[in-house]
């Protein structure tokens, strides 16, 4: 099996684990709270774990290889999970999230991977591998976590923390090492260079990197907001359970399955990295207004299909370019500056859904995630990238494999 193909296995196993847990998460929190500002919350404290640590994960990555890193995320994600399942108290539910945000470097790893063993050209259909992984994690996860709550609520988040000790023994079992040690960082380990603000201040003083990391920042303030509001939006309004919101992410899955796994391929031929983002962020803008103008359940099928297929577009263009654009000792490190963006994204987002849904109406966080991807198309449609660098820094050195 090739190594491309063990990433995408691992990535999937790890997101089925995610897909498990959607549908009950809410519900989980609401035994102990019921208001959607703690869902935010909860949400937010994963984040922010994982703003601090990302930059840590990925300058680690860079000096002693991506196998390791993704083995220790892994073990620390199944932690997050099994406590989280175990919680009797809302403060152990706030430590299981804290635990598996520090060790979450999984994703931004896979990418720095992928980036390691992929060219240039390559590169945005590739990571768009990881977004189908995503895709069909989310097609198999809902539905098998509304199932699971039959027998509990907690059995998702113990199902998902099993999963993600499959994972990590699958990576330590056939997954090598993507960054032999002549092409890692030869620099000393300084934890005072890695803060997370300092690598992104550093990040978006460059011009080539600025308008797709702030891309990336305003569709996950969206996403944020949509994943941990959804469930008390559907509840609320339409009486939605479990169940149903797990078939809903499932359709979310498939068509991003779809999107990234076979039509990114193709329009990655055709088509630049910066159109494809502008494309994907407009038809994901437009799937936000039709959940919040959804006059019945059916209606958030197409508008939650309609955002799937946007994001897969955009998430492995924007990623394409950003690892287009730098070196290869530094793909580890700008990664992780681009998920640690995302986690800030992702501690701000449902922090702000939850704040506009109490105190302003039910369907403004999904307008506020309409006008966050319409952003994100005025940064990239008005101020492009640079394209991708030619010089020898900045091509991927083949691996011998």
């Amino acid at each position: 099996m090739s190594p491309l193909a063990v990433v995408f296995l691992i990535v999937f196993l790890d997101l089925l684990g995610v897909g498990i847990l959607t549908p009950v998460f809410p519900f989980l929190i609401r035994q102990f709270r019921a208001d959607a500002m703690t869902v935010g919350l909860m949400a937010l404290s994963f984040s922010a774990a994982q703003f601090l640590a990302s930059p840590v994960l990925g300058a680690l990555g860079d000096r002693y290889g991506r196998r390791p890193v993704l083995i220790v995320s892994l073990f620390g994600t199944a932690v997050g999970y099994f406590l989280f399942g175990w919680a009797g108290a809302l403060w152990i539910m706030y430590l299981s999230r804290v635990i598996d945000g520090v060790t979450g470097g999984n994703i931004s790893t896979a990418q720095a991977y992928i980036a390691d063993i992929s060219k240039p050209e390559d590169r945005a259909k590739n990571f768009g591998l990881i977004g189908a992984a995503f895709g069909l994690g989310f097609i198999v996860g809902p539905a098998l976590g509304g199932l699971l709550a039959k027998f509990g609520l907690a059995a998702p988040a113990f199902a998902a923390g099993a999963l993600s000790l499959v994972t990590m023994a699958a990576t330590w079992l056939f997954l090598p090492e993507s960054l032999p040690p002549e092409r890692r960082t030869q620099s000393p380990f300084h934890w005072r260079e890695i803060g997370p603000l300092r690598q992104i201040f550093r990040a978006l003083a460059r011009p080539e990197l600025v308008w797709a990391l702030l891309a990336i920042f305003a569709a996950n303030f969206a996403m944020a907001g949509l994943q941990s509001n959804f469930a008390v939006f559907a509840f609320d309004r339409f009486a939605v359970g479990p169940g149903q919101i797990g078939l809903v992410f499932a359709s979310i899955g498939a068509t991003g399955a779809i999107t990234q796994g076979v039509l990114m391929r193709r329009f990655s031929m055709r088509f630049q990295p910066v159109s494809l983002s502008v494309a994907g962020l407009s038809i994901a803008a437009a799937g936000f207004l039709g959940i919040a103008l959804a006059p019945a359940v059916w209606a958030i099928y197409p508008a939650c299909m309609a955002i799937a297929l946007g994001m897969g577009l955009s998430g492995p263009s924007l990623t394409g370019l950003l690892s287009s654009n730098v070196a290869v000792v530094e793909q580890g490190s700008v990664l992780g500056v681009s998920m640690s963006l995302a986690s800030l994204a992702r501690v701000i987002g449902p922090v702000a859904a939850g704040g506009l849904y109490d105190r302003v109406r039910p369907d403004s966080p999904y307008v506020a995630g309409a006008l966050a991807m319409l952003a994100g198309v005025w940064l990239i449609s008005s101020k492009r990238p640079a394209p991708a660098a030619s010089t020898p820094s900045s091509r991927v050195v083949p691996s011998g494999r």
